[in-house]
């Protein structure tokens, strides 16, 4: 029997690594017109990790996985072609959101615990530790920090100032996406009770991300929640200027790197330099650090841009949205749609890339 979090994978029609060829096509449920080839044997200690490029919660885990040098095959689950929504994946993770991580017999749904999950199950001299033995002093400031930045409402600050870009001053985000996103959460509940109809057995999953997608609607479009909510970051961040500041005092004259819980990189660190990288991605940079009010944050997020496992996951933040498009269009050609969906798909993805490729140039160089 299955549990959300641990899987004893058998003979199943609906086994994810078999939902996907090589090439990311979905093979369930789905006729092939050309042979495929034989089925690689499914290696128990390789690690799987599902996951969306743009999704927050991803790019932790992916951090994490960078951080500590692993080995790790990745498959984007595009929320945009919504293969979140179909059945494979539904059965997957019960419902839940990416990411999803598979080793061996377990397959984990929550983030945080796949977090927890690599930092014990993967030590050794050559794997980072990010999280400090129980014995040590600075594991209660990790995990402090850890929880004060995990629990801020990342989805309400993205959602919100998508659909309310006056509350922001030169986000990454096109000005069409307001209508687009808009038109995408009016069309969502209908998609769900659609798949609902096509799957009854996964009822109770679907019915559950219908309910949590209209409570999303709801407050992320109330811009008076979105304006407290950015209160309330401005005190949090506040909390991580000082604590900054703290490391400098206590190894004052010491020659080290300092990061927010001391001389070693840890995951309050990754927590904060996501956090800033999706803040700056949105339009907030300027109201929180830019402006000189946070000087230790501003240099704290120079520095973590540097580091490869962030060049590596998230890459040049000009370009974020430009790396998200490229791919879906290649997927969605890929699944041979209808000539005129294509060819309009083809047309408004080009046009798209076109004013990514305006808007960057003219930041870097007017």
């Amino acid at each position: 029997m299955a549990s959300s979090n641990h899987v004893t994978p058998t003979n199943c029609s609906w086994w994810p690594i078999s939902a996907m060829d090589e090439d990311g096509k979905i093979t369930d449920g789905e006729e092939c017109e050309e042979p495929t080839a034989e089925p690689k044997p499914f290696n128990k200690d390789r690690l799987v990790l599902y996951h969306w490029t743009q999704s927050f919660t991803s790019q932790k885990v992916r951090l994490v996985i960078n951080e500590k040098g692993l080995v790790c095959e990745e498959r984007d689950v595009s929320m945009p072609l919504q293969e979140h929504k179909e059945p494979w994946f539904m059965r997957l993770n019960l419902g839940e959101e990416v990411p999803v991580f598979l080793h061996g017999d377990a397959i984990i749904s929550d983030y945080n615990q796949i977090i927890d999950y690599l930092e014990k199950n993967f030590v050794g001299d050559t794997v980072a530790q990010l999280i400090p033995d129980a014995d040590s002093p600075l594991r209660d400031r990790v995990q402090q920090y850890r929880q004060l930045l995990d629990d801020l409402p990342m989805d309400a600050y993205t959602h919100g100032c998508i659909l309310h870009p006056e509350l922001t001053t030169d986000s990454m985000i096109p000005k069409y996406a307001t209508a687009e996103i808009r038109r995408h959460l009016a069309n969502a509940a209908t998609e769900l009770m659609k798949l609902d109809h096509e799957e009854p057995q996964l009822t109770e999953p679907y019915l559950s991300k219908q309910k949590k997608l209209m409570a999303k609607i709801l407050d992320h479009d109330n811009v008076n929640y979105l304006k407290k909510i950015l209160g309330e970051l401005a005190m949090v961040l506040d909390q991580v200027e000082a604590e900054l500041e703290k490391r400098k005092l206590e190894y004052q004259g010491q020659k080290c790197e300092l990061w927010l819980c001391g001389p070693e990189f840890t995951l309050a660190d990754i927590c904060l330099g996501a956090l800033l990288h999706r803040l700056k991605f949105l339009g907030l940079s300027k109201k929180y650090w830019e402006d000189g009010s946070r000087p230790n944050l501003q240099s704290f997020f120079v520095r973590v841009q540097k580091r490869y496992a962030f060049r590596k996951v998230l890459g040049d933040i000009h370009t974020t949205l430009l790396s998200a498009v490229l791919p879906n269009a290649f997927r969605m050609v890929k699944k041979k749609p209808p000539s005129f969906f294509g060819a309009s798909f083809l047309m408004g993805s080009l046009g798209g890339m076109g004013y990514f490729a305006y808007w960057y140039l003219k930041k870097k160089y007017m």
